[in-house]
Formats: C-alpha cells, structure tokens, sequence
C-alpha cells in the first residue's frame, strides 16, 4: 500500500519534472521556473532522487503542495497524461493518508519502522515537542543535563570507588513560583554503611560543599540540598524566571568502595551506572570513565528505560526488560585518556575531570571513555552503560 503510493509518485513527478527546462538542475532553478518557493522545490527534488519507494514517501511534502508543483508545471506543455498520471499519483497518497493511516504524522510513524532516515527525524520531532511541553507543565528547563560517573579500583583491591560529576548548564524557571530541583540517586544492592563524600573527604550534608564552584556560574547558584533515603535533592532557592536568570550547576559526589570488584560468574549480574532525566533538557551528556584494568576493556551495552510506572530500573531485574524504550542513541567510544575526554557541551569539561582526578589521586591517563549524547531526551527516562563484570582471576603458581 505505501510502497504503490511511492512508486507512483515517483513515477509521476520524475517524468513531469523531465519535460520542465533545468528541472533536475537544483532547488533554486525549479523553484524559479516554477514560480515555487525554494522549500517546496527542496523537497520535491529530494523525493525524486530517494533510494527506494518508502524514502519518496517519507520526502514528499503534502498533497497540496505537490498539486500547486503540478499546476505550475503545466504552462511548460507538459504531456497532459503524464500530468493526469502525477495528479492521481497525489490523490492516491491523499486518500492513503486520509482513509488508510489517519493522518501525516501516523504515516510518519509507521515510516520510521522501515526508513533510517524517517525514524531519526520522526525520533528528533517528537522528543523536541516533549520537550516543549514537559518544559512548560514544569515550569522549568535546562540546556544540557550532563553525569559522568569514574571507576577507579580501591585502595583495598576488593572494591570500586565510583565518583559521580553532574552538570547541569543553562537550568533557568520559565514560570514564576515553581520549584526547580535535580536530583542525585544511587542505586546499589548494599546501602549498609554506606556514605557519600566530597572531594575534600568530608561527608555530603548540603549541596554547599557537593558543589564545584570554580565551574559553576558566579555568583554561585543558591541551592538546598535535601536527603531522602538514597536520593538527594537539590533545590533552586532564588525565585528569577526567564533565560537571562539561568545558573550552571557542577557537583561531585564520591563514594568509596561502592560496588565489588570481583564478582562471580555464576552469578549472572552486570555492573552498570545510569542517568536519569529528571529536568527537562535539550541534550544530555553521559560519560562513564573506566579503570583500565577494570571490566576486561568489555565494550558497554546500552540500555534506556521507560520510568513512568515502576521507577528507577536494576538492569539485573529481568522483569524490567519490557520496559525499555527502543530509541537510536548509541554509545561513542571515546578512547583513552584525559586528552580525549573534551566536549562542546559542558565547559571546561577536560580540565575539570583531570582536576577531579588530581584532587583524588587518581591518574586520568589510565582511564578509558565512553559517552552517549542525546538530543531533548525523554524526561522521565533512564539512560543506562552496561558492562560485563570481572571473576576473580586465578591465583598464579
């Protein structure tokens, strides 16, 4: 059904297009000639040169448009059956549109299963308008919502310390009276004894001493942090609205001897980190540095899950595995060491990483990068790396 619809436009417009002077010649020539606007010759040109019937139909613009193209075409002397050819061609996509999908953006839906280029752009719209409206039901947005969570071995050989960076750039009110705030949660089987630190070694009791105020804006946000169990929520106190009033946001958690190193195989568990967007964002930016000598230089697995109705997820929870959202985002490998750690949507990111490692002893150059960037991710979901974990190696004679 579809498939017909495209080879016939297809059909159509490339033998109509062929009888006009420099129809092939480009967008402005088509669009001159015509009489058009340079958009609409844009799109038609794109459809015609499309690899396959479902990329014409992805391309095309909508029936109107296209009857003005052939309406146009028609003081050229255009073969009048060619031009009756085209013009059922369009009525035919009209009543697919109309009677057999419902409208353009089911038909968008359904192209985005079969077509690369139709799901990036059906994905991107999409999680733009979900964006928009979650931003203004919100009453608050930012411009990048950004975590990098280092895995370091510990001092005791047994365990991994886990340092969490999060920035959160560009986060302003868009609405006056509403509470602004991100939070901060670690998920981990034993919370027993368990304790968050600052760089300087002291424990986490406010967002004061969490925060790293030479990357943040200036003056430095007025924040309230408040703990609840295992997560820790941080407040916007200053009641300014609009994107002239928006603050950078940079804190550093550090927890010690977080997780096992070692863990069995038979046990059949993964390691893994993930964030979580909790403010509505234009992009996101999630960075897991590892160890060298950690996980067996195992490549991640990506996960993203749907949060809405069971929470947060433990990837080791088969039972969450139909929650999973299938989006594009992919993971990026970003190499080894420091000097391979920059990026263009947090500022000073690389200086404030190695400054981070410098302040802990830890040594940046032994650490491998991976990143997945998303643009206005979902908010409400879970952006998880996945690694294969470590048995412990055999004793050597």
């Amino acid at each position: 059904m579809i498939n017909a619809a495209g080879k016939d436009l297809l059909e159509g417009l490339v033998r109509v297009l062929g009888q006009i002077p420099g129809g092939d010649a480009g967008p402005q020539q088509l669009a001159r000639q015509l009489g058009i606007d340079k958009v609409l010759a844009s799109r038609i040109l794109k459809a015609v040169r499309a690899p396959d019937p479902m990329s014409v139909v992805h391309r095309v613009p909508g029936p109107e448009p296209m009857r003005r193209v052939l309406t146009a075409s028609s003081k050229f002397g255009v073969n009048q059956s060619d031009l009756k050819h085209a013009r059922l061609a369009v009525d035919k996509f009209e009543s697919l549109i109309r009677s057999e999908v419902g409208d353009r953006s089911a038909l968008d839906a359904i192209l985005s299963s079969w077509v690369p280029e139709a799901r990036r752009e059906f994905e991107l719209r999409r999680k733009q308008a979900a964006f928009r409206a979650m931003s203004q039901l919100k009453g608050a947005q930012a411009d990048v919502y950004s975590e990098a969570a280092i895995f370091y071995p510990s001092d005791d050989g047994e365990h991994i310390d886990i340092v969490w960076i999060k920035a959160v750039i560009g986060m302003h009110r868009l609405r006056p009276g509403v509470s602004v705030k991100f939070t901060s949660r670690r998920q981990i089987e034993d919370q027993s004894g368990r304790k968050t630190y600052t760089l300087g070694g002291e424990p986490v009791d406010g967002v004061s001493n969490a925060t790293l105020e030479q990357y943040c804006s200036s003056p430095t946000p007025n924040l309230v942090a408040h703990r609840a169990g295992e997560y820790m929520h941080y407040l916007l106190q200053d009641d300014t609205i609009g994107a002239m009033s928006s603050i950078d946001l940079v804190t550093c958690e550090v927890n010690r001897a977080e997780i096992p190193r070692y863990i069995p195989d038979e046990r059949n568990r993964r390691a893994w980190a993930s964030s979580d967007i909790n403010i509505p964002s234009k992009r996101m930016q999630f960075d897991i540095l590892v160890h060298e000598d950690l996980y067996n230089r195992s490549f991640p697995e990506l996960r993203i899950y749907d949060t809405a109705i069971n929470g947060l997820a433990d990837i080791n929870d088969p039972s969450r595995d139909m929650d999973q959202l299938d989006l594009l985002e992919s993971i990026e490998n970003l190499g080894e060491g420091l000097n391979r750690f920059g990026s263009s949507l947090v500022p000073k990111y690389r200086t404030m990483i190695g400054d981070v490692c410098s302040r802990l002893g830890f040594n940046p150059e032994v650490l491998r990068g991976y990143r997945c960037v998303a643009e206005y991710p979902i908010y409400g979901s879970q952006t998880a790396m996945v690694f294969r974990t470590q048995d412990r190696p055999a004793p050597t004679a």
